[in-house]
């Protein structure tokens, strides 16, 4: 049987997922009339926080409508430099919201507050002017990094000073919540927008959540439309994201733990590097002696997959559908091609 390590993406929803799904009362919700999404919207809104929210099909979608609708064509907006709405999303920041962007270098997927203030364009006719910081938080590329939680308040607050909206990247902000041990709400309510995805950790097959105020909301889903993301009788699909807000996030705390049962497992490899004291969330990424690609290749004829990210960096992810004894088995296969 594999052991699928290369996404939470890849989790499967769980048997109390399908029968609501087979079960979900459902209408037309681009005419606003499936009261599951109904349902799911309020629920998803009350969890973060926010006056109103949003189902979309995807994350990427979601990044891609809270730009388009915060900032106007031809605006600047202020991310880190390997932001996922940056790096992962096919250019859609130009594509579909034309805006110019303003990568910032950061450490651990962190900027700081200086850097934002000396980015924010002044009044000049030669200049965008800045219509949007756009935060990641659990950072994917920086290996599910949580930002110090002082700090993100901070850098909130300095966009705000300068009359500019935050919006957050959350995909997995419910994995940061736990890692603080806090409400989720402690992060969410100091921005202006939040994504967050069902179906990474969560466990839903489909589905993210876009929250904000009820106005944004509203000029939001005219975006959604705008780019196809209008759902029929979706209620199907948002009956798994109920279950998934009202029962996998507190579970998340497991991934963590194994995850760092693998990182500890793999530093002690000695074709391995990795700090393991830096894994923090679900995600653990590792640098490798030999060709990363080959490795992975090989670790795939053995049951265990995972991700290279480039000829020396690998990324492993811990999700629901892994178990602890999933875990150690991979470790032991992992030896015998990394040690």
């Amino acid at each position: 049987m594999l052991i699928d390590l290369r996404s939470d993406t890849v989790t499967r929803p769980t048997l109390e997922m399908r029968r609501a799904m087979a079960e979900a009362e459902v209408g037309d919700d681009v005419y606003g009339d499936d009261p599951t999404v109904n349902r799911l919207q309020e629920l998803a809104a009350e969890k973060v926080g926010k006056e109103a929210a949003l189902f979309l099909p995807s994350g990427t979608m979601g990044n891609q409508v809270a730009v388009m609708t915060h900032a106007r064509r031809g605006e600047e907006v202020i991310l880190e430099a390997e932001a996922h709405i940056f790096y992962y999303e096919v250019g859609g920041l130009a594509v579909l919201a034309g805006v110019q962007t303003r990568p910032l270098p950061g450490e651990r997927g962190v900027i700081t507050p200086a850097q934002v203030r000396g980015a924010v364009r002044g009044d000049d006719i030669h200049l965008p002017r800045t219509g949007l910081v756009c935060l990641e938080n659990t950072h994917n590329r920086a290996g599910g990094a949580v930002w110090p939680l002082e700090l993100f308040r901070e850098v909130c607050g300095t966009a705000h000073e300068a009359g500019v909206p935050v919006h957050l990247d959350g995909a997995r902000v419910f994995n940061a919540a736990i890692y603080y041990d806090l409400p989720v709400t402690e992060i969410t309510r100091h921005v202006d927008s939040v994504m967050f995805c069902l179906s990474k950790g969560l466990c839903a097959p489909v589905g993210s959540i876009l929250a904000g105020d009820a106005d944004f909301i509203a000029r939001a889903r005219k975006n959604r439309k705008l780019l196809g993301g209008g759902m029929r009788q979706a209620g199907v699909l948002a009956a798994a994201g109920i279950v998934a807000l009202e029962k996998m996030v507190d579970r998340l705390v497991e991934d963590h733990e194994n995850a760092r049962r693998l990182a500890a497992g793999l530093a002690e490899m000695r074709k391995v590097r990795l700090d393991p004291d830096a894994v923090q969330t679900n995600i653990v990424y590792f640098d490798v002696e030999g060709d990363a690609r080959r490795i992975v290749e090989e670790l795939r004829g053995r049951g265990v997959l995972m991700n290279a990210l480039d000829p020396a960096r690998i990324r492993v992810v811990t999700h629901h559908d892994v178990s602890r004894g999933d875990i150690e088995r991979a470790l032991e296969i992992m030896k015998e091609v990394l040690d």
